[in-house]
């Protein structure tokens, strides 16, 4: 079984062969060598990868996971918000879930 991260490479690799632009979020918390703590900064939940469609510059998240993750409460949180303005999201656990997300410009796709 891959990987959640093995998954995230690969369909970046397809997005970005697919006609849109994509990002990898990297979220967390990471002490410093000083002790202090750094915090990325973007919300909880936030999805692993977000870009646009080159054809209507059309945004979307990708929440990425493996055949058996399931989603975190404050991803669940962010679904929400995300499906209450109509933007383009879901769960991918392949690069064929990915392409159908964001070609069909699915909203909530793996959520339910």
């Amino acid at each position: 079984m891959k990987s959640e991260h093995e998954i995230q490479k690969e369909i970046q690799v397809a997005l970005s062969q697919h006609k849109c632009t994509v990002f990898r979020a990297n979220v967390g918390k990471v002490q410093t060598i000083d002790g202090r703590w750094f915090d990325t900064g973007l919300p909880q939940g936030h999805p692993d990868l977000y870009g646009f469609r080159w054809v209507d510059n059309q945004i979307f998240y990708i929440e990425v996971k493996s055949k058996t993750g399931k989603p975190r409460p404050d991803q669940i949180r962010f679904h929400e918000f995300l499906a209450s303005h109509n933007v383009i999201h879901g769960i991918a656990r392949s690069v064929k879930d990915a392409l159908m997300i964001v070609d069909g410009g699915l909203q909530g796709y793996g959520f339910d």
